[in-house]
């Protein structure tokens, strides 16, 4: 697919209400960012690496759908990283690289089936960023600049 690898660079302002409900760690992309997608990015589940600031690369898991706050006229997009943070972050950059696509985005009738929803993508999602082609992105230049801008105060 044409749009992929993916990136961006969001400011993520923490996490959302959603990881305190489902225990999983998400964060809301801004909506400048949500806007701004290709055109042929869908409502659907992401794999990607991510990394905020200029901290380690992790896998992780975008879901992209229609946000009912705004009944459904504005997509969002959550990100669920697969690594335990110390602390939430507020106004970080998040360098993210969406690498494939998992599944459609459903509506579930419970918590307990959505939860079970997301676990299976996450843990489908870490086979898939262990694949060679897949490794190799979280190597790519994007990542590294953010490393080296950080540090050198820019």
């Amino acid at each position: 697919n044409s749009s992929f690898p993916f990136h961006c660079r969001p400011v993520v302002h923490g996490f959302s209400r959603g990881s305190k409900q489902l225990s999983i760690p998400t964060a809301n992309f801004p909506e400048q960012v949500v806007d701004n997608l290709p055109a042929d990015i869908s409502t659907v589940i992401y794999y990607d690496w991510a990394s905020v600031g200029s901290g380690d690369v992790h896998k992780m898991v975008v879901s992209i759908g229609w946000n009912p706050y705004y009944k459904n006229t504005k997509k969002s997009m959550e990100t669920h990283i697969m690594h335990t943070f110390k602390e939430d972050f507020y106004g970080e950059i998040l360098n993210v690289a969406i690498v494939g696509y998992l599944r459609l985005e459903n509506n579930f009738d419970s918590l307990e089936s959505l939860i079970s929803a997301i676990q299976g993508d996450t843990e489908e999602a870490k086979k898939l960023l262990d694949l060679p082609e897949h490794l190799k992105i979280k190597e790519d230049n994007f990542f590294q600049v953010s490393k080296s801008k950080t540090m050198n105060g820019h």
